[in-house]
Order: structure tokens, then sequence, then C-alpha cells
């Protein structure tokens, strides 16, 4: 028995088709036309969407769960940034400046 909101695995299998497409219009791209960030990063946010969506069925939540993730997504990725300055001083193996 399959949930109120769930269309089967028809849809599933739909989802990952179009995941796997982007992915080789990715690499058609790049061995064409040279990996431009901005065409990359376009791809890669709508592969990223439908993987969040679908495959983490975010779909089926309230619309104000989807907007509270965001601050939370946008907190860690300024975290992130945080610590590659010190990553790529350890992968240099060089000390703190002083």
């Amino acid at each position: 028995m399959s949930a109120p909101n769930s269309e089967g695995m028809g849809t599933t299998f739909i989802v990952y088709g179009a995941i796997l497409a982007i992915a080789v219009v990715q690499v058609l791209v790049a061995m064409s036309m040279g990996p431009s960030l901005g065409r990359m990063l376009i791809l890669a946010a709508i592969q990223a969407y439908l993987a969040v969506m679908f495959f983490m069925h975010l779909r089926d939540e309230k619309p104000t769960l989807r907007l509270a993730l965001i601050p939370g997504t946008i907190f860690v990725l300024v975290m992130m940034n945080m610590i590659w300055a010190d990553s790529f001083r350890l992968a240099l193996l060089r000390s703190f400046a002083k």
C-alpha cells in the first residue's frame, strides 16, 4: 500500500532519468565548450533540487519547512567558507602568519 501523496515508482524513475540526463549534459558541455562555472552551477543546482525534492521527500512537506531550511543551509555554507583558508594552509604545511 502506497502513501497518499505517492505516485509510485514511475515518478522515481523519471526523476532518476532526468538527473542522469543532466549529468550527461554536464559532461558534454564541459567537453565541447570547456567547464564554465556558471553553466555547471546551474545544472548542478537543478540536479540538487530534483534530488532533494523527490528522493528526500521534501516536496511533501509544508512550504514553511522548506523556507526554514534556507537559513540553515546558508549558515553551513558560510561556516565551510571560514575553514577553507585553514585547509589550504594545512595542505601546504605552512604555519600561521605572524
